[in-house]
């Protein structure tokens, strides 16, 4: 689950995306100030937008909303106010995290790309990935599936060049670190960090 909040770009209403797909077409249905985004093919929920956001959770970012227990709870609430009929199940685990690259091997179809086996912890996910310092044994940052970069991108399970990858393994670059380098590269961290633990800027 990922909320979003622009008051000035957008106006006063909080995005929700419940799922890290993107469906190919969306129905709505609008009950008081919640319209529910549904996927047109499966009839999934994926979203919703809440209007007149303020009158009912205090925000003060702009873009990603860092959500806490507290403003699941404020949401929730909304929810019910609006007898919109959803019961939220916000995964609040760290979506940035210390992954362990156990092997590396070459991708069948692609000369640039390897395919990773990454221990984050609490799972073991392939990753498939571009960069040319990638090895076995590195201790990354690993993107997790829902994750949202700095960019506004939201990782997603995706298939590259006909292999499966769940997650990214990301460059300094990519997290919008101070004084990250311009050279291409992931990020490798030192040999004491623990797979699973959240990355913290």
């Amino acid at each position: 689950m990922n909320a979003f909040y622009n008051l000035n770009g957008v106006g006063d209403v909080l995005i929700v995306q419940l799922t890290p797909s993107r469906p190919e077409a969306v129905t709505t249905k609008t009950t008081g100030d919640v319209t529910l985004v549904y996927d047109e093919s499966t009839t999934e929920l994926v979203g919703f937008n809440l209007f007149k956001a303020a009158s009912y959770i205090k925000l003060d970012e702009v873009g990603r909303v860092d959500l806490t227990p507290a403003i699941v709870e404020q949401i929730q609430e909304a929810l019910h106010k609006n007898e919109a009929g959803i019961d939220l199940n916000a995964d609040l685990s760290p979506k940035f995290v210390v992954g362990h690259v156990v092997t590396k091997e070459k991708h069948p179809n692609a000369d640039k790309l390897n395919i990773c086996t990454v221990d984050v912890g609490d799972e073991t996910v392939q990753i498939v990935c571009g960069a040319a310092n990638v090895e076995a044994g590195q201790k990354v940052v690993v993107a997790k599936v829902g994750a949202v970069m700095p960019s506004g991108m939201v990782i997603r399970d995706a298939e590259l060049r006909g292999v499966a990858s769940a997650g990214m393994i990301c460059s300094a670059k990519e997290l919008a670190l101070p004084n990250a380098p311009e050279a291409k590269g992931i990020l490798v961290l030192d040999d004491n960090a623990v797979a699973g633990e959240a990355f913290s800027k």
